[in-house]
């Protein structure tokens, strides 16, 4: 520490995402800023949307008793999410896959509420 009279020091290296409070009666605000390194892309409103509907089918599907289709569809399913995830929006071939796996394991996917969300969702971002 030093003599007796000096007052104590603390060394801090770099801090990322976190807060950190010294001493007491301090307030400890944490704000995050995006870098470019970490940025999320912005997601519009379809895509959200299709993100929330294909989080809910996943859930919905480990109900069902799997098949060939229902395993396609759920192989689909997590490559759209993470697709979204990752660039904030799905490109026109998974969208296209996804309503073909969508379509073959429609019988198992339409006593779904949450199938037929996502079969509206991949419609509305397709275009009909």
């Amino acid at each position: 520490m030093g003599k007796p009279d000096e007052q104590p020091s603390v060394h801090v290296g770099t801090v990322n995402s976190s807060a950190i409070g010294i001493g007491s009666g301090n307030t400890v605000t944490n704000t995050n800023t995006t870098t470019h390194n970490s940025a999320v892309p912005a997601r519009d409103p379809a895509h959200e949307e299709l993100l929330l509907a294909v989080r809910q089918l996943r859930a919905d599907l480990d109900r069902l008793v799997a098949t060939d289709t229902t395993t396609v569809l759920d192989a689909e399913l997590v490559s759209a999410e993470e697709e979204i995830e990752e660039a904030g929006q799905v490109s026109p071939g998974r969208l296209a896959r996804l309503r073909d796996a969508l379509t073959a394991a429609g019988p198992s996917v339409e006593v779904l509420a949450s199938g037929a969300a996502a079969v509206a969702a991949v419609g509305s971002l397709l275009g009909g």
